[in-house]
């Protein structure tokens, strides 16, 4: 699978090579300000079923909310990495707060990046609390988005007679 640079009214589906059975779907076709045209491409050695073509560009999409969801958040300015072990941090120093479990606060975060961390102090539980609706809106938001992009694959476009 691979983003490609090409014609906006490229076929989705098509036999590029039926001597050796080549086949190529394609899907995510945008074109950009300076009219550039892109798409994702997978090439298969068969002609794909619908099934496989589903599972080809919801895996992609998949990939693409997972990566929305790690790097797409950013809090005061600061990029936050919402890897699934820093979500389990954030939450539970988000609960031992809501708690008020003694030593639950302060706690401190790290944003940003290796290069450029920057490092918050949360005080209070109005502070994280806000952090973690924040974060777990971004979360909801993103996970809407990829199912809602799955749900709007129409596979009668890659349907050959």
């Amino acid at each position: 699978m691979k983003r490609v640079q090409g014609n906006p009214d490229v076929a989705l589906i098509e036999c590029t090579n039926p001597i050796r059975k080549k086949w190529r779907i394609r899907w995510d076709v945008t074109t950009d300000e300076s009219g550039t045209t892109s798409y994702m491409e997978e090439e298969f050695n068969h002609q794909p079923s619908v099934e496989e073509i589903k599972s080809i560009i919801s895996g992609w999409i998949d990939e693409q909310t997972r990566n929305a969801i790690l790097s797409g958040f950013s809090y005061e300015g600061n990029t936050v990495w919402l890897s699934i072990e820093n979500q389990t941090n954030y939450e539970r120093d988000y609960n031992k707060a809501r708690l008020g479990l003694p030593g639950s606060l302060p706690v401190t975060f790290k944003f940003g990046s290796d290069e450029k961390p920057v490092y918050r102090i949360f005080e209070t539980i109005g502070d994280i609390e806000e952090f973690y609706q924040g974060y777990t809106s971004h979360i909801k938001k993103i996970q809407l988005a990829g199912w809602n992009a799955k749900d709007a694959i129409d596979l009668e476009l890659y349907r050959v007679d």
